[in-house]
């Protein structure tokens, strides 16, 4: 997609703000058409300035002083509301893209590093509204005021104003050049940055088990690597933008001496009067800046379209699972859940469950075993459409989840995972979490099923204890026991419990086993576990091999085949 295309796209975040740069742009014209009313005024002040008429200098330094305040004001209004308009721009394009990153299924944020997106939804965006400020702010101010003064040039004298402006088209083709340039090096350059954070925050995310590997100076050698290949990348862009100063500047330089040369024989031809140079010369002078400013908001364009590229690849980005046009809500549950001849692989051809059948009734608890990768996670994943499969339905109490919104379908399944995830705030704030309307006498009776009620209440802040992120104040047990008054303050039918208890140790497990116990009540539950220990109790207990089920039984059932569910357990107590 070309610039023209990138920056009309931007045109949808631009219109509601119609009305904000419309003020901002009459404020431009205002500020503009005080351009050559200047010029003029430094013309008229050089009759009596060399006749030394006193009066009539204060009466023309009187009017200059006015024209400056005028056009003063307008510019303060011109830049606070374009100020406005591209702030709101930019939270608009950042709300935007979060949402729309927040629809995006999880096979994408698998693959994509959480650095590489934060650079975009902060920097890039942040680059794109500094952008449209400019464009109104400085580049339609800039422009109008080339515009204007150029055309009171050619009123002073067409002739003069033709001969300056021979140099134009030159100076035209380098900017364009050279801005081609920087947005391909500032493309490269904000990639390598966005590398270089999606590092730092794996890195410190992980920072106790580099420690624990003494591997300080490896990652200190990977960072500076990445560190070194972004500035080289900025060093080329800004070499570049060098570059362009002095070249540009030159022309300028020649144009300015061209200028002089020939509006010093314009004047002794009689064609031009002294203070008609003056007025031209001091037009030309208000050339320099608008010309200046052209040329580095063309450069920032550039780098501009750069962030627009990256962050309208985000917008580009579509979710696997998408819900169905005129998907309906889900009505409340009893439970029940079927998976019918589901297939379904990450790679083409690489299957992970082929054919699946299976039935949970309402309030059975249905126990996943089998070796890693056998399809277990995968399985549990399907059912609130983490993924979809490829062959095959699955049915809630015979309905079809491809039939009803997502938001439904998820509200009626908790969820357990092996590592719990919790956010920055107060440990009421993570229990309740995506749940706007849970009062504190909910959330307490949720953490009193879990187990968790009586370690808060011994922090001396209680259910308003500071979580750090993810969890790091809290012990292993601690944060599984949130996670599991989470689900309980969800109140789901339906349970999935992912390893739930496979990090912990024995008093931890212990106390997390006997919640999740009494959470499981009258809920259908699918417990996946490499503990056989903590699935005997199950209703029914599959063996999954190669993405089928190989073995179905109670435990017992299961011991007396002997086959392979009999062979892990043998293999666990022995061990």
């Amino acid at each position: 997609m070309n610039d023209r295309d990138r920056y009309w796209q931007l045109l949808a975040y631009i219109r509601p703000q119609t009305r904000t740069i419309v003020q901002a742009l009459l404020c431009t014209l205002v500020f503009t058409a005080m351009w050559p009313v200047l010029a003029w005024l430094a013309g008229e002040i050089a009759k009596p300035l060399a006749e030394g008429q006193v009066l009539a200098i204060a009466k023309m330094a009187g009017l200059g002083t006015l024209t400056f305040l005028v056009q003063k004001i307008a510019q303060y209004g011109q830049d606070t509301l374009m100020a406005k308009a591209a702030l709101a721009i930019g939270f608009q394009l950042r709300t935007q893209v979060y949402a729309h990153l927040q629809r995006l299924s999880l096979s994408y944020f698998e693959s994509a590093q959480s650095g590489d997106l934060a650079y975009r939804m902060t920097e890039d965006i942040d680059r794109i509204s500094e952008v449209v400020n400019k464009i109104f702010h400085q580049f339609v101010p800039s422009l109008l005021q080339l515009i204007v003064v150029l055309g009171y040039m050619v009123y002073l004298n067409w002739q003069l104003t033709l001969a300056t402006l021979v140099i134009a088209p030159v100076m035209a083709g380098l900017i364009t050049w050279f801005g081609e340039r920087i947005r391909t090096l500032s493309y490269r350059s904000q990639s390598r940055i966005s590398n270089l954070s999606a590092l730092l925050v794996e890195v410190f995310s992980g920072m106790r088990l580099v420690q624990a590997f003494a591997a300080e100076d490896y990652t200190l050698e990977r960072f500076s690597r990445e560190a070194e290949r972004n500035r080289l990348a900025r060093y080329r862009t800004e070499k570049l933008k060098a570059i362009q100063s002095p070249v540009v500047g030159f022309l300028e330089a020649i144009a300015l001496l061209s200028l002089l040369l020939l509006g010093g024989w314009q004047v002794s031809q009689k064609n031009l009067t002294g203070s008609a140079f003056v007025s031209y010369l001091a037009a030309v002078i208000m050339l320099i800046d608008p010309i200046s400013l052209l040329t580095s908001n063309y450069n920032e364009f550039k780098q501009g379209q750069a962030s627009l590229d990256r962050v309208f690849e985000l917008l580009a980005m579509q979710p696997t699972v998408i819900e169905k046009e005129g998907a309906v809500p889900l009505p409340p549950v009893t439970g029940k859940v079927e998976f019918h001849k589901v297939s379904f692989a990450y790679q083409p051809d690489q299957p992970v469950l082929k054919e699946l059948s299976l039935l949970a009734l309402p309030g059975e608890a249905i126990a996943l075993v089998g070796h890693s990768g056998a399809g277990k996670t995968t399985l549990v994943n399907l059912l609130p459409r983490l993924y979809d499969p490829q062959a095959g339905q699955i049915l809630i109490d015979g309905i079809d989840i491809r039939d009803v919104t997502l938001r439904s379908l998820r509200s009626q399944i908790g969820i357990v995972p092996q590592e719990t995830i919790l956010f920055s705030g107060t440990i009421a704030q993570n229990i309740a979490f995506g749940q706007t309307r849970a009062d504190l006498e909910a959330i307490q009776a949720a953490a009193k099923i879990a187990n968790a009620h009586q370690f808060i209440i011994q922090f001396p802040e209680g259910y308003q204890t500071w979580v750090g992120e993810r969890g790091v104040n809290l012990s292993g047990g601690q944060r599984q026991r949130l996670a599991i008054a989470r689900a309980v303050l969800l109140n789901p039918r339906i349970l999935i419990l992912d390893e739930a208890t496979s990090a912990l140790d024995s008093e931890s497990e212990a106390l997390v086993q006997e919640a999740l116990e009494r959470v499981m009540r009258n809920r259908t539950v699918f417990i996946i576990a490499h503990r056989l220990a903590t699935v005997r109790r199950a209703d029914r207990i599959l063996v999954l091999e190669h993405g089928q089920v190989v073995e179905s039984g109670t435990h017992a059932e299961l011991l007396n085949q002997g086959g392979r569910y009999a062979r892990f357990y043998a293999q666990q107590f022995q061990a």
